[in-house]
């Protein structure tokens, strides 16, 4: 018997030999054994097309084909690849090692003391420290005392032996070092970082506020006085004299003592953002500041919020100097008017009028607003917000 093999089939032919004559030959199909069955992959979840394995591609560290690198994106990292290192670079500590300690420049006591990152060899850094540039000091000069100490470019102006720090102590009497004011404390800043900072007013006005709602009665807050007793300043004469607008990014401290050399008579700062302001935020805080020069001032604060807005101003007239508050209701920008502050006030006066009740009653200064005719071309509101 002769087994032929079909490569195309899974079976085999199996022939007989040669029937006798007058038979007839018969083709017999047998099974023949199969091969292994191949492991079946787990059914892909539906809505999955996964990749069959032969396709993949593996490679390396080096880029190259090979070994499924592990944790590469935590290796390759991204925003926070940065996140174990320390809060300071080795080359920024090498760098501050070379500089002396402020605080020791002056003759104070590190607080820090061995932890400290400044160098606190006095005699080494003088020994490596480059020549002054001139033989006097321009702070010594006018102040009486240099804020850099040992650190001074002009060092040898106001250092005597062993390396001690001279004080004029008549010119320190004499002399104003303290040019501007509304400088608020580092301790302050934290305060209101972590909202430790009170607002006994806007917290009273706000409950009184919320109880006349209740009643049905909000029109009665527009005749109540606040319970607070307290001295108001003296109201902003405005009548004949010039004043000098809020400027954003323009009416700076220093433009400010510009104009005033040129005769303007009343100044105001640059809109601060009172949220950011309540935040303690160094860069709104500063704007805060005021010149003595600057004989009648004012600050102008920004917001959509009667109880952030009431806060802010509690608080610039409880920690500064200031003539007036001036409210901003004229500000274009995206930034305020898309969170409904500056200018989209202009069509919500309800929220206006409880933001001024709050500011008048918990401030002790004038109240000033700026705003626009209107907000959309040919449809003017002022003549309806004034009343």
């Amino acid at each position: 018997m002769a087994i032929e093999e079909n490569t195309a089939t899974t079976s085999a032919v199996v022939q007989e030999p040669p029937a006798a004559k007058g038979e007839v030959p018969v083709a017999l199909e047998a099974p023949v054994a199969q091969e292994a069955p191949v492991a079946q992959e787990a059914p892909a979840t539906r809505g999955e097309a996964p990749v069959k394995p032969e396709f993949l591609v593996r490679r390396d560290e080096r880029g190259e084909p090979g070994a499924e690198p592990e944790r590469e994106r935590e290796r390759r990292g991204g925003q926070n690849k940065n996140r174990h290192a320390k809060n300071k670079s080795t080359a920024m500590l090498d760098a501050r090692k070379d500089k002396l300690c402020l605080k020791l420049s002056v003759g104070e006591e590190c607080a820090f003391g061995d932890s400290c990152t400044f160098s606190h060899d006095v005699d080494g850094y003088m020994a490596s420290k480059p020549p002054d540039l001139g033989p006097s000091c321009a702070a010594f000069d006018a102040f009486g005392v240099c804020g850099f100490g040992l650190r001074c470019r002009f060092a040898g102006a106001h250092t005597a032996d062993a390396h001690r720090q001279i004080v004029d102590e008549a010119k320190v009497a004499a002399a104003d070092q303290r040019p501007t004011v509304n400088e608020i404390p580092k301790a302050t800043q934290i305060r209101l970082r972590k909202k430790q900072v009170p607002f006994p007013l806007t917290d009273e006005f706000d409950a009184k506020w919320a109880a006349a709602q209740d009643k049905g009665c909000v029109d009665a807050m527009r005749s109540a006085a606040p319970t607070a007793k307290r001295e108001r300043r003296a109201p902003v004469d405005f009548a004949g004299k010039t004043y000098l607008a809020p400027l954003t990014t323009v009416g700076n401290l220093p433009f400010r003592r510009v104009c005033k050399e040129f005769g303007v008579d009343i100044t105001c700062s640059e809109m601060a953002i009172a949220n950011n302001i309540l935040q303690g935020s160094q860069t709104e805080l500063a704007l805060l500041k005021r010149h003595k020069s600057e004989t009648i001032f004012g600050v102008q604060l920004a917001g959509s919020r009667a109880d952030v807005i009431g806060r802010a101003t509690e608080f610039v007239s409880r920690e500064c100097s200031v003539d007036f508050i001036d409210f901003n209701m004229g500000c274009p920008i995206d930034m305020a008017f898309n969170n409904g502050g500056g200018s989209a006030l202009l069509a919500q006066p309800r929220r206006i009028e409880r933001i001024l009740r709050t500011m008048r009653h918990v401030a002790d200064c004038d109240i000033t607003v700026k705003f626009r005719t209107g907000v959309k071309n040919n449809v003017n509101v002022a003549h309806e917000l004034i009343p």
